[in-house]
């Protein structure tokens, strides 16, 4: 077993992986075919024999096919687990309809998961955004309510703004912030993520390879179903411009003799201890060249051209991340 470094969530939270499962690709994206699923269940068991814990997934993911297959890897070994679930997203034949965060729906929405899931507790439950439509007081008190019936033992929140951060740790700690992060979608580092820091609160970084724009795997143009394609970074000479910003990565990847996928994950965990790149994947050949991201050093050399290159504003175009 790989000794996988570990982080605290939070103050007074738990230890967990550095490095995070995230299980959203196990399931239908967006009205997709569902990947195998003998193939997902092994996937999680690899990462948890390899000492990556920290499983994230949504209720929504695969209007709950996510949570159960969750369920199926985990049964027999719960304690080698720490789940990690969002709430609220409402979607109809594969459309996002908008947010449903009222106590009463969160009241009925953990019930769900828990069976599904096939636990007693989640140890880490977070609204998956919060949208005004009901007062964050509502929300936190909710899930806090939840950790007092032993339903819950941690509370986590995701794609917020550092205010509703602060309003929210002030009423219950808040022990981890999911949120995108990549060299590419550096917008986090002006406020929030000093927040975040500020209050103990740990955090959980998805998309560290900005769509697939800081892989090597990139072609162009895209195909016409191809969902980036809503997106203005994906598009014409913005794209041509991002694109050869990532040339400077491959071939920074290239002399370290890595990929650059492993690149942009191991610039995400050298931001800060607290921060643990969420890593997406639904095969276990993809196990060994994630985790091998962790150990990657930079030179100070290294770190100060990917930051110039990366620099807040030199990515052309806006993204879904971006709002």
């Amino acid at each position: 077993m790989k000794n996988i470094t570990k982080i605290q969530l939070g103050l007074n939270g738990p230890f967990v992986s550095k490095l995070g499962l995230g299980c959203m690709r196990m399931s239908s994206i967006w009205g997709g075919s569902t990947p195998d699923e003998t193939e997902s269940i092994a996937t999680i068991h690899e990462a948890l024999d390899s000492g990556i814990n920290f499983l994230n997934t949504g209720d929504f993911y695969g209007a709950g096919h996510n949570e159960m297959l969750i369920g199926k890897a985990i049964k027999g070994r719960r304690d080698d687990a720490f789940i990690s679930v969002k709430f609220g997203a409402i979607f109809h034949n594969g459309q996002w309809l908008g947010m449903d965060l009222r106590p009463i729906a969160i009241k009925n929405f953990i019930n769900y998961s828990l069976i599904r899931l096939g636990v007693d507790t989640i140890d880490l439950y977070q609204p998956s955004r919060m949208d005004n439509s009901v007062p964050v007081e509502d929300i936190i008190g909710t899930v806090a309510d939840l950790i007092k019936e032993g339903k819950v033992r941690y509370i986590g929140v995701s794609e917020i703004t550092a205010n509703q951060l602060r309003k929210a740790n002030a009423i219950h700690p808040i022990s981890a912030l999911e949120i995108g992060y990549s060299l590419a979608d550096r917008q986090i580092e002006s406020e929030l993520l000093p927040t975040a820091k500020e209050l103990g609160i740990g955090i959980v970084a998805f998309a560290n390879t900005a769509e697939g724009l800081l892989t090597s795997d990139m072609k162009v143009p895209l195909a016409e179903n191809d969902y980036r394609n809503h997106f203005s970074r994906f598009q014409g000479e913005n794209l041509m411009h991002n694109l050869e910003k990532v040339k400077i990565l491959k071939q920074i990847a290239s002399n370290k003799g890595y990929t650059p996928t492993q690149i942009a994950i191991a610039w995400v965990k050298e931001q800060g201890n607290q921060i643990m790149p969420l890593v997406s994947m639904s095969r276990r050949s993809r196990l060994p060249e994630n985790m091998a991201a962790m150990d990657i050093v930079f030179t100070p050399e290294e770190m100060n051209t990917l930051n110039t290159t990366f620099a807040t504003g030199a990515i052309l175009g806006s993204t879904y991340l971006q709002r």
